[in-house]
């Protein structure tokens, strides 16, 4: 069963907001967790943080990502309503009704709400055939505001970062419900991992790097590893659940190839054998439309082997979802890897 400390860090990190681009205080926050744990992490110039966990022979470096989709204020309207620009790939009919969090960079927080501009079906009829976009939906704040005066007034405006609310949900069930599974689910399993080995419950027979990175999303969360020195780079990220794939939210989705192309044949088959050995549920699968850092850090020049694996995850990019055992299961392949 999955420790209760994955599951505590998992929650914690969510409620950090942490939308690309303004990662720092989640980022201090592993620092911080890390250091309690007894290691010595550093965070890198672009805000990402490494962690030596264990030395030896055979470096292997375990990346994750801590940044997330959201959002920024592309303007305020005249109604002092605003209109957002996306951080990331995500689909706008996932949002609407969603509470979100104005971060001023005066250093203010205001809540919101992401509508749609006809929100009431008694003023505006049939609206349900509107295509959702950044024209037809808006972020109504919780203030007294009705123009861009007394938006301006309160310290709001073009360039702020909007984050949603993640809502965190452990059912009895097992299953996590939460916005930013994707990849804060692997960044708890990487510090459950940190805390195995600090505790002596895994003891690596190689050198291991954790590696937290803040630009996934955008596309260069990895790409200061090219100096690393790794013989492997292990990439934990979400695996995608849906039509023509074998993954679940119940198991660990190895995957062969993204839209960077296929990972190391080697390097995954033996990811595939560990996860047999082990008697884990696991899946192969392939998620076209899907990249991750191991890509950008080979894009970068680093010279090493490459695979990716994570917890199946359904509805990604939007409340996503999840389950213990996927959750254990990964944590379990990405254990035996190290040692």
């Amino acid at each position: 069963m999955l420790a209760a400390y994955c599951l505590e860090q998992l929650k914690a990190l969510s409620a950090i907001p942490s939308p690309t681009g303004m990662t720092g205080e989640c980022a201090a926050y592993l620092m911080a967790e890390l250091t309690r744990l007894g290691f010595e992490p550093h965070m890198t110039r672009k805000g990402a943080v490494r962690c030596v966990v264990s030395k030896g022979p055979h470096p292997v470096l375990i990346s994750g990502h801590i940044d997330t989709l959201g959002c920024v204020v592309r303007a305020v309207k005249p109604n002092g309503r605003l209109r957002y620009s996306k951080i990331g790939g995500w689909n706008d009919n996932a949002i609407e009704n969603e509470n979100v969090t104005i971060h001023t960079r005066g250093g203010r927080t205001f809540t919101g709400t992401v509508q749609s501009v006809h929100a009431s079906r008694h003023v505006w009829r049939d609206i349900t055939k509107e295509e959702r976009n950044d024209q037809t939906l808006e972020i109504v704040l919780d203030e007294e505001v009705n123009d861009k005066a007394a938006a301006a007034a309160l310290g709001i405006r073009a360039g702020d970062f909007v984050s949603f609310d993640p809502r965190f949900v452990l059912t009895d069930s097992g299953y996590i419900k939460c916005r930013f599974l994707d990849d804060k689910a692997s960044a708890a399993l990487m510090l459950q991992l940190a805390k195995d080995i600090a505790d002596g419950a895994v003891k690596p027979g190689r050198k291991v790097t954790l590696f937290f990175t803040v630009y996934e999303e955008i596309g260069h969360g990895a790409s200061t590893l090219y100096a690393e020195d790794a013989e492997d780079i292990l990439a934990v990220d979400m695996g995608c659940v849906g039509d023509d794939l074998e993954g679940s939210e119940t198991k660990v989705s190895i995957c062969a190839q993204d839209a960077a192309g296929p990972y190391d044949w080697d390097l995954t088959n033996e990811l595939i054998a560990r996860a047999e050995r082990l008697g884990l549920p696991y899946a192969v699968d392939v998620f076209p439309s899907y990249s991750s850092d191991a890509a950008t850090a080979l894009k970068a020049g680093l010279d090493a082997r490459f695979a990716c694996f994570g917890t199946g995850v359904f509805a990604s990019h939007g409340y996503e979802r999840t389950h213990v055992k996927g959750m254990e299961a990964t944590l379990r392949l990405m254990e035996d890897a190290v040692l």
